[in-house]
């Protein structure tokens, strides 16, 4: 399957997902790869997790998400599969390009056509607002074939307010639950998996 970024027609590729054990580890790895670090993003309290961002073209990004140290542990499965053993092994080896998240206009419709059962939870950090679709158990929808479904409310979108990377998403292909996306940057063509 192949996922045009935004700024293709018609698609809505929003951002990739890259975890790691720590939010440094993730940063350095992606700066080692693109030659552009990811900035600070925030804090997700409904999830005990945190992110850098790295614009990637035009309301498209790249996030470097990882377990919060300092947060509570959620009351629920983190998302993206981050509580699994899984891919605590997976991220043991080194950060990765893990998955990626499509941007919808109704979440809700998107949430019932997914084979998945999805929940549809609201979350929120400073100006941005969301709705995100999660399995309960926090898994990858799809074993990792299907994207994790996103609706941002109101006009805000965090890559709005990011720096030029220089770095521009050329597009995802996910086959069999192993995403890796086409990146143009100074440096020229990457392939992030």
């Amino acid at each position: 399957m192949r996922i045009e970024s935004s700024d293709s027609a018609g698609s809505f590729l929003d951002h990739v997902v890259v975890a790691a054990r720590t939010l440094d580890e993730g940063a350095r790895w992606v700066e080692s790869r693109l030659g552009a670090a990811p900035v600070s993003g925030g804090k997700h309290p409904l999830m005990g997790t945190h992110n850098r961002l790295l614009k990637l073209g035009e309301r498209v990004y790249l996030e470097v998400i990882a377990i919060d140290p300092d947060a509570p542990a959620p009351g629920r499965a983190r998302w993206f599969g981050l509580d699994s053993p899984e891919m605590a092994e997976r991220l043991e080896q080194g950060p990765a390009l893990i998955h990626w998240v499509e941007r919808t206009d109704s979440i809700e419709a998107a949430a019932r056509r997914s084979p998945d059962a999805i929940e549809v939870l609201a979350a929120s950090r400073g100006p941005y607002s969301w709705r995100i679709g999660i399995p309960a158990d926090g898994h990858l929808p799809g074993g990792g074939s299907l994207p994790t479904l996103i609706q941002w409310d109101g006009d805000a979108h965090p890559a709005d307010a990011l720096p030029d990377s220089g770095c521009r998403l050329l597009g995802v292909e996910a086959r069999g639950g192993s995403p890796r996306a086409r990146i143009e940057t100074p440096r020229g063509l990457v392939v992030l998996e």
